[in-house]
């Protein structure tokens, strides 16, 4: 490619102003569209940015021929249709997580991704974080020895943002699938992504979004209605893998829990590591555990840097510099693991995978 990357913005909504920012420090790539269903919303960004070309219909927008990759920050239930348009139109994309709303959306994406031969890359931010990257060093290099058990949370007492994300038919569910996909990927991902054997989980539906609550402060969608919420309030699960380790998780949008909780951590044969709240490392040297806390500018995940260096690492994959290492095949596997605590909460029953 002799001409930088030129990118198109599907979705103008609060998430894309991450991708919006990185896509503009990026030497290599250039704000090329932007579309949104909202034509005012879109042409503010467009003005914000700078960007030459404002559509209200991605398809119009894919189908001109100057544009090389897009990235697509819309509701959930657009994902599917909208990344396999845009293989099809021969463009490159980056999805925001999750993939999509099923299983079978997922295959039918990784499908249309291997005909076209572009770039695939889905949405795991923090997968992008320096105590990411910094954590994967060590456990690449062995530090931790053979990982067999991993353990994360993301609780929130009040956080169900409403609108969209509280409207099943569109996010596709609640907590697990918009924070757990966070938590679980990091865990999986860590851990050598090995293939799942079965998933034991369950959801519940308690509390609501508590729009009654007062004096405490929680961020809501532009589209809040206190009136409507179809998801669920928190789930668990254990997920057990056919190399014999395990993964337990919890998330809750509500729960009355005494404050909120962000952990990931993992547990190996020669050492531990907790990735969330800090990065810190757990080992031992002469007989003595240590505890040792790398030396880095930010222990915990630090949005702008994160969403940056995905932004960069996309660019790059597009333009044939590297492969991405968030590739439309994780996203499948995750949403074999989303779906199958779904399917083992409603069926009350453990879900087991095809070897």
């Amino acid at each position: 490619m002799d001409h930088k990357l030129r990118v198109g913005m599907i979705g103008t909504g609060m998430i894309s102003d991450t991708h919006l920012r990185a896509y503009a420090n990026n030497p290599h790539a250039e704000l090329y569209a932007v579309c949104d269903l909202n034509e005012r919303r879109a042409r503010d960004k467009a003005e914000k940015y700078r960007i030459p070309h404002v559509y209200t219909d991605y398809r119009d927008m894919l189908a001109d021929p100057a544009l090389d990759a897009v990235s697509i920050c819309t509701w959930n239930c657009f994902h599917a249709e909208m990344s396999i348009a845009a293989m099809d139109a021969g463009k490159h994309a980056l999805v925001i997580k999750p993939l999509c709303m099923t299983v079978d959306e997922a295959l039918a994406i990784e499908r249309a991704a291997k005909r076209s031969g572009k770039t695939l890359q889905v949405g795991y931010v923090r997968r992008f974080g320096t105590n990411a990257i910094v954590a994967k060093r060590f456990v690449d290099g062995g530090e931790l020895g053979e990982i067999y058990y991993a353990k994360a949370s993301c609780i929130r007492r009040l956080g169900n943002p409403g609108g969209w994300f509280a409207d099943r038919e569109k996010s596709g569910g609640g907590p697990l699938i918009d924070l757990g996909v966070h938590v679980i990927d990091l865990c999986w991902y860590l851990m050598g992504k090995p293939k799942v054997k079965s998933v034991s989980g369950n959801t519940y539906v308690k509390l609501g979004n508590r729009s009654h609550v007062r004096n405490f402060q929680s961020y809501r969608s532009s589209d809040y209605d206190p009136g409507r919420n179809t998801v669920e309030d928190m789930a668990n699960a254990i997920v057990r893998f056919e190399n014999g380790a395990s993964l337990v998780v919890d998330v809750s949008f509500s729960l009355h829990a005494k404050q909120e909780e962000l952990t990931v951590k993992l547990y190996g044969e020669k050492g531990g590591l907790e990735l969330e709240p800090e990065l810190s490392l757990v080992t031992e040297r002469y007989d003595t555990i240590l505890n040792a806390t790398p030396q880095i500018s930010s222990l915990t995940f630090d949005p702008n840097n994160g969403f940056q260096n995905e932004i960069d690492h996309f660019v790059d994959a597009c333009l044939g510099r590297t492969e991405t290492i968030s590739p439309v095949e994780d996203g499948v596997e995750m949403m074999k693991i989303l779906c199958g605590i779904y399917e083992s909460s409603a069926s009350k029953a453990e879900i087991h995978y095809p070897t």
